[in-house]
């Protein structure tokens, strides 16, 4: 006998009782995104390569070491997309969406990146990211925030906090980098061998390094903001107004920078301390040179992403209810007749009540071993169809959450009763 094929490393399965939690995160993010006018765009897991390197930059170590490219047959190099705002922007870019438009987009699936498994984060994960294109003011950044922070709050998330940075133009930026590498050439010595490797590429990610002995150095580099041009520095004062007027609470950390070449400006961090050393869930910021650089017109833009893994970790460590979906009705039959009518009635319940959830037993087994089944479904009333209810034309409805007594009635009666049963688990 063959052995059992075992996934792929770093591919997980979400399994149907997780998939749950899940499926509220996506209805629940689908209405708040809804509510601020927001629309879904899908776009394909896999682009060219090119893409990636030009948007993201190739001293990043997401194209450097992470992502998952080969070529195909006619010698075209592709890659999976490690993230997503780079093909949202590419598709629109195609299909002529930011020609005179501005763009509020959305869109969720999965990710690859070829790093270490940890907790709540593989090589196959999932994002929603969330995509504003066309919109330069400062008030399209403190939406987006306040789009992620109502989110947390209709999860019934609370550990989140959020962190606020601005990287300024890209030349502001230059000024720092060239301060920044002066500071660490100073100490090469010091550095590890990534953040040397870094210092000839990407000086601005040595902040991000997780050393312990590299701390006490990098609280002593230079300050972004200190090299923030006047506009960057108003448009970020203005950001946070904005926050400080709805009462987003935040946290200036002058050494979040974000890992992808394309952000400027406003940058920000929802972090948590439920999940150990992976504290990010949220993360995003102003990209105005993204739409440009990929050979569109120079266009604002402004995005976050958030890991659904991690946010489920989170509901999970916070404890956040989640209604289990179990079904309002369990149908139950005895005999061929009675299963073969019973198919008809649940079609005819589930067409006449929008929303209701009917499981029917498709086993063919015995009567009493039905009934076991329908408890063990959670469900809360069984619907028994026998010989007598087949003879008198109406179905038995039995509580299976209560000691109410089994009564029997007929199918408008059923219906009715069956709609007050699905408006209550709605």
């Amino acid at each position: 006998m063959a052995g059992l094929i075992q996934p792929v490393r770093g591919m997980n399965d979400v399994l149907p009782a997780e998939a749950n939690v899940w499926g509220r995160v996506e209805s629940v993010a689908r209405e708040v995104l809804d509510g601020y006018g927001y629309t879904q765009i899908r776009t394909p897991a896999l682009e060219r390569t090119e893409l990636f390197k030009r948007s993201i930059g190739e001293a990043t170590d997401i194209v450097e070491k992470e992502m998952y490219t080969f070529q195909d047959r006619n010698g075209d190099s592709l890659t999976l997309r490690p993230e997503a705002t780079a093909g949202i922007v590419r598709a629109g870019l195609s299909h002529g969406l930011f020609h005179n438009q501005q763009q509020k987009l959305w869109c969720a699936g999965p990710m690859f990146r070829h790093e270490k498994p940890q907790k709540a984060r593989y090589r196959q994960f999932h994002q929603l990211s969330v995509e504003a294109v066309g919109f330069a003011g400062p008030e399209i950044d403190a939406e987006l925030i306040a789009i992620s922070a109502r989110l947390w709050r209709a999860l019934g998330l609370t550990s989140p906090t959020l962190e606020l940075n601005s990287l300024g133009t890209p030349e502001s930026r230059s000024h720092y980098r060239n301060a920044l590498v002066a500071h660490f050439s100073e100490h090469r010595d010091e550095l590890d061998a990534d953040s040397r490797r870094r210092l000839e590429t990407n000086p601005l990610r040595i902040l991000d390094s997780k050393n312990p002995e590299l701390s006490e150095l990098i609280a002593a580099a230079p300050f972004l903001g200190d090299f923030l041009d006047a506009e960057s520095r108003r448009h970020f004062d203005q950001v946070k107004q904005l926050l400080d007027d709805v009462g987003i609470v935040f946290v200036l950390n002058p050494r979040l920078v974000r890992g992808l070449d394309y952000y400027s400006r406003t940058v920000f961090e929802w972090v948590t301390d439920r999940l150990g050393a992976q504290s990010a869930i949220c993360s995003g910021g102003r990209y105005d040179g993204l739409v440009a650089q990929l050979g569109g017109r120079d266009t604002p833009a402004s995005g976050w992403a958030l890991g659904f893994e991690r946010v489920v970790e989170l509901l999970r460590a916070e404890e956040c209810p989640v209604t289990e979906q179990v079904p309002d009705a369990y149908l139950v039959t005895a005999g061929d007749e009675a299963r073969r009518k019973g198919f008809a009635i649940a079609e005819t319940l589930r067409s006449r009540i929008p929303g209701l959830r009917l499981s029917m037993d498709c086993t063919g087994g015995g009567f009493k071993a039905q009934l076991k089944r329908a408890d063990r479904s959670g469900a809360r009333l069984a619907l028994v169809l026998g010989e007598d209810e087949l003879a008198a034309g109406r179905v038995g409805v039995k509580p299976l959450r209560s000691e109410a007594p089994q009564t029997t009635v007929e199918i408008d009666d059923l219906i009715t009763e069956l709609r007050r049963e699905a408006e209550r688990s709605a």
